[in-house]
């Protein structure tokens, strides 16, 4: 704990409340999605988004490390990940050539053919759960704070970790 962190006042009312409908948020809606997924493709949330994530990059792979950092994630979590991943031949990890200190995990083409297949419905789900109920000035309203909000968490986090 900081020395700021130690003076810091009490959460007024509407701070409380503000806190405690995100802190909702953040358990409730990952568990929505994950039932989608699960009941849709039979692979937990997060599993999908490791995969989603690297069929966006050049030659659907990159660095462990980086790949936890997109993910939200702790290399350990995504080791789990990736391991049940590659025993379904969806995922597979290589050396980095450039540099072989890193490990890269690399999507398959039946892990590209497993994210197209769940895309639709997970899209439909993001839409009913999350941007059909807000206006698409929420929807900004929501993305800024959204983004304010990781990159505060990102800075204590590098802080407390001395980077």
């Amino acid at each position: 704990m900081t020395e700021s962190d130690k003076q810091a006042p009490p959460l007024d009312v509407d701070e409380q409340q503000t806190w405690y409908a995100l802190a909702h948020l953040m358990a409730r809606l990952p568990a929505a999605l994950d039932r989608q997924m699960q009941r849709d493709g039979g692979i937990s949330q997060f599993d999908y988004m490791t995969m989603s994530a690297l069929s966006e990059m050049r030659g659907r792979r990159l660095r462990l490390s980086e790949l936890a950092r997109l993910t939200g994630s702790a290399l350990s979590r995504l080791s789990n990940a990736m391991t049940r991943l590659e025993r379904r031949g969806w995922v597979v990890r290589q050396v980095d050539p450039g540099d072989g200190r890193y490990t890269l995990a690399v999507l398959t083409d039946a892990g590209m053919a497993k994210v197209d297949a769940l895309a639709p419905s997970h899209v439909a789900e993001v839409r009913r759960v999350v941007l059909d109920p807000l206006t698409a000035q929420q929807q900004r309203v929501v993305r800024e704070a959204a983004r304010r909000i990781i990159a505060a968490a990102d800075e204590a986090g590098d802080e407390r970790s001395g980077r």
